[in-house]
């Protein structure tokens, strides 16, 4: 499975605030350090918001912070919540127009692959995805 660039950003954004706890940090602060579209960020944070991941507020003070603990976050749970409506392969979703479908061998390896993925990033939670904090600190100064 390959993450897609909104996944991949999601992460992002909850390293550094893992990285940054208990402070809060800017959309336009998180897309200055990797480098990112501010724009596209701060979409990707309003989807994490909504999913409970992190808390928004607004004006000055305000910024992005975790939610909860990152003990308690956990990678695949993330995945899931913003990968939800995007299956595997076609077969998987509403769409399944596949010619092949009623004599295809693939289903049901991909639907035990994607779960193999899922399960190990459902035992990783964001304390562990950012690793050394002080060491990320430095890494994402701008």
């Amino acid at each position: 499975m390959q993450l897609d660039k909104f996944s991949d950003f999601a992460l992002r954004i909850l390293i550094a605030l893992a990285a940054h706890a208990p402070d809060r940090l800017a959309t336009s602060t998180i897309a200055q350090m990797y480098g990112i579209s501010e724009n596209h960020l701060s979409k990707i944070a309003t989807q994490l918001a909504k999913n409970g991941f992190v808390v928004s507020e607004r004006g000055r003070g305000g910024g992005l912070k975790l939610a909860l603990p990152p003990s308690e976050i956990f990678i695949g749970e993330v995945l899931r919540a913003l990968k939800k409506d995007e299956p595997v392969a076609e077969c998987f979703g509403s769409n399944n127009s596949c010619k092949i479908l009623p004599a295809c061998g693939l289903r049901g390896p991909l639907q035990a692959a994607q779960e193999a993925f899922f399960a190990t990033l459902d035992k990783t939670s964001l304390l562990t995805a950012t690793g050394s904090k002080e060491r990320l600190k430095v890494l994402l100064e701008l």
